[in-house]
């Protein structure tokens, strides 16, 4: 296999030996993919400044097996500037792409929306819609997209002043009290339908939602980028 400048990032990094990095890249064509970069560790090496969380890339990696071998990273761009909170959002994205896609399982659209997503955080007022949405269109592409225009069973239209339960395997279906599924209003399937995420209820119970059904995919060991920072705001934020 040789794959020549492609764009990607860095979502995961560790040491490997003394001085080289086992790197888990999101790629643009080939998704997810595991690389050595060998000598990365040493200061004077071209890839030690590259290879970076959120910086745009042009990679080129070969080799056979699990593991090739990354030959060159480029940037593309300037990173975006994501400190504070917004640091721990970015790192919550790379969590996201880490635990829930598979390796070599190309995601093209996914890829250029990350890539929106990490754009948008430092001029965005609050961080709340973007990540929202980017977690909606994450489900989307791995196959667990949301039902939100109309009722599971009987395919009623979604009314905006209705209450309904959310049902992950099924969908919406009307509220019913003490019943299964994630509570939730009409107006927020709606919402989340066309993706203008502004009503701050909308917000709310759309993070609930979303987080539910995350949790699904996820299985039971917790994102460590959620306990990166303590302030309660920062940690609001994703829970």
């Amino acid at each position: 296999m040789r794959i020549m400048q492609e764009p990607a990032y860095v979502l995961h990094q560790h040491a490997y030996s003394e001085t080289s990095l086992l790197l888990e890249l999101f790629t643009r064509l080939h998704g997810k993919v595991g690389v050595v970069a060998k000598g990365a560790r040493r200061p004077r090496s071209p890839l030690h400044a590259a290879l970076i969380p959120f910086q745009p890339l042009s990679v080129s990696f070969t080799g056979r097996g699990e593991l090739p071998t990354l030959t060159s990273a480029e940037p593309l761009m300037p990173a975006p500037v994501l400190a504070g909170p917004l640091l721990f959002c970015g790192l919550y994205l790379n969590e996201l792409l880490q635990r829930l896609l598979h390796r070599h399982d190309p995601h093209e659209r996914l890829f250029e929306q990350f890539s929106q997503a990490l754009n948008q955080l430092p001029d965005s007022a609050t961080p709340e819609p973007v990540l929202r949405l980017f977690e909606k269109r994450l489900l989307e592409e791995i196959g667990y997209g949301l039902v939100l225009e109309h009722e599971a069973d009987s395919g009623a239209v979604i009314a905006p002043a209705s209450r309904y339960r959310y049902l992950s395997e099924r969908g919406p279906m009307p509220y019913t009290p003490g019943g299964e599924g994630i509570p939730v209003h009409g107006s927020t399937l709606l919402a989340l339908s066309v993706e203008r995420l502004e009503d701050t209820t909308v917000l709310q119970e759309a993070k609930q939602l979303l987080r539910a059904l995350l949790a699904r995919q996820l299985g039971d060991r917790p994102l460590a980028s959620r306990d990166l920072f303590q302030p309660a705001a920062a940690h609001n934020t994703l829970e």
